[in-house]
């Protein structure tokens, strides 16, 4: 697709320009080893590797044009160079005019949060589906063009793949696109350009303080979302949550709550929660879902507001979303012909963790054993390694503390790391076990009946990462192996 490099710098805070933008480019890229005859090279400075130290390697490549925070010593003839106060933004703003802003085409909404981005997005996807749309989806699980799935190996994508994406949704006529916007997807520029008709915020608790250092940070980069919201959006927020109000209080977009216990325009009331689903009052109408937890009833009434924000009927909405199932590895569960129950979840903060062995003890009849099989990853914020032990083991009976993408860690040394965390009491209740399939058998094996079994931290990924490799792992089909062999 050939553009005029003039023709898609919108918006590009340019600093100092060598060389012509009358110039016909054939694609942007961020990455030099896929630069051919006629692309532009944009150098970002990455968590990483510095972009800038490849520009050679891009014009040698192919690459008509650079752009770039700091001009390379060496300037080479007929190549244009252009510099701006920030690659990353740069690249988002001309990656959406390259494809023809595709977000001004359909209703792209934004969730984001801590916890929830994925169910809120992808039980969006289902219910404007059911509802007779087409829609894109785009999220941690996957991403999706009407029935198309396309694998997803971030929770949103770099901005020139995501506008991509974008643009093949218009050019196969999506009216809605549903979207995760996670923290560093936002802080990194990925998103920066889009035209969002609304956003959602679920909620805020401690995550990547890797990444973002502080908590007030990590806030600041997801208020900045609403923030930047047009005064023609909406924007949706928790009530519940304590930072909730704060998320939306300098948003030009016109504001919505939702809430469980106080007065918001989208309010809910749980009136039965169990294994067969949650049974609530929304808005004055009850209705019966099939998602399970009061982490998934905040989940439903923010889908239930967007949706009414988009201009959808309450009944025809309710009706449609009664029908609906999660996202997969939230919240997961089989059944054993012995009766034990197993639930994968993705629940890799301590909050989330807290949330689903909360909502397993309500869901409990009697006195039958929770059982939680939990890790934290490798190379990422350590500060919550100690708390989601503490956690697992304060509403646990059993813990075993496993392996969980290690990366480039040792995974004893994170064990150590979570151990280092318990009580003297909740030493009394865990075992570590490295090998994250030898703890799910040893798991299986202390069950008994009706015991409630958590696989936690890695929900629907299909790999353990080791030393950059992944390995094909699936905590539900391991499960499910575990079961079948103590059935036999």
């Amino acid at each position: 697709m050939l553009k005029e490099l003039q023709n898609i710098l919108y918006k590009v805070k340019l600093i100092e320009v060598l060389g012509t933008t009358a110039l016909a480019i054939k694609d942007l890229q961020i990455d030099s080893r896929k630069v051919t005859g006629g692309s532009v090279f944009i150098a970002i400075n990455g968590e990483l590797m510095d972009g800038h130290a490849f520009i050679d390697n891009a014009i040698k490549a192919g690459a008509v044009a650079v752009v770039c925070e700091a001009m390379p010593d060496l300037i080479k003839e007929n190549i244009s160079y252009l510099k701006v106060a920030d690659s990353k933004e740069a690249a988002a703003y001309m990656a959406h005019n390259y494809y023809d802003k595709p977000s001004l085409k359909l209703k792209l909404v934004g969730v984001t949060g801590t916890n929830g981005k994925t169910t809120i997005a992808t039980v969006l996807f289902k219910l404007f589906t059911e509802l007779g749309y087409k829609c894109g989806l785009i999220s941690t699980v996957q991403n999706q063009i009407g029935a198309t799935i396309i694998p997803s190996t971030h929770t949103t994508p770099d901005a020139i793949s995501l506008n991509a994406i974008l643009n093949q949704m218009t050019e196969a006529q999506c009216a809605y696109v549903f979207m995760e916007c996670s923290s560093h997807a936002i802080h990194q520029h990925r998103i920066t350009g889009l035209d969002f008709t609304g956003g959602v915020f679920s909620n805020i608790t401690h995550d990547h303080l890797d990444y973002h250092k502080t908590f007030d940070e990590y806030i600041k980069v997801k208020k900045s979302f609403f923030d930047g919201l047009s005064s023609g959006a909406f924007a949706i927020s928790n009530k519940d949550d304590k930072r909730g109000e704060v998320m939306l209080q300098n948003t030009l977009a016109k504001k919505y709550f939702y809430s469980l216990k106080t007065i918001a325009q989208f309010k809910g009331k749980i009136l039965d929660n169990a294994l067969t689903g949650l049974q609530m009052m929304v808005n004055n109408t009850e209705v019966h879902f099939r998602l399970i937890g009061e982490f998934n009833a905040y989940n439903l009434l923010a889908v239930y507001g967007t949706a009414i924000c988009l201009g959808e009927n309450s009944e025809a909405t309710l009706t449609a979303l009664s029908k609906l199932t999660g996202a997969e590895g939230r919240f997961d569960y089989i059944v054993s012909n012995k009766r034990i129950i197993g639930i994968v979840d993705y629940a890799h903060t301590p909050d989330a963790l807290e949330n689903v062995l909360a909502t397993i003890k309500k869901l409990r009849k009697g006195f039958e054993h929770i059982i939680t099989v939990v890790g934290c990853g490798g190379d990422r914020d350590k500060t919550k390694r100690p708390i989601m032990a503490q956690a697992a083991c304060d509403l646990s009976d059993k813990v075993i503390l496993t392996s969980d993408n290690p990366r480039t860690e040792q995974a004893e040394d994170i064990l150590k790391d979570m151990e280092a965390g318990l009580s003297s009491s909740a030493k009394r209740k865990y075992i570590s076990i490295t090998d994250r399939k030898e703890a799910i058998k040893t798991a299986v094996n202390l069950a008994n009946q009706d015991d409630i079994i958590l696989i936690a931290g890695k929900g629907h990924e299909k790999y353990q990462d080791i030393n950059g490799i992944k390995y094909p792992f699936d905590d539900k089909k391991v499960l499910m192996e575990m079961f079948t062999m103590l059935d036999k």
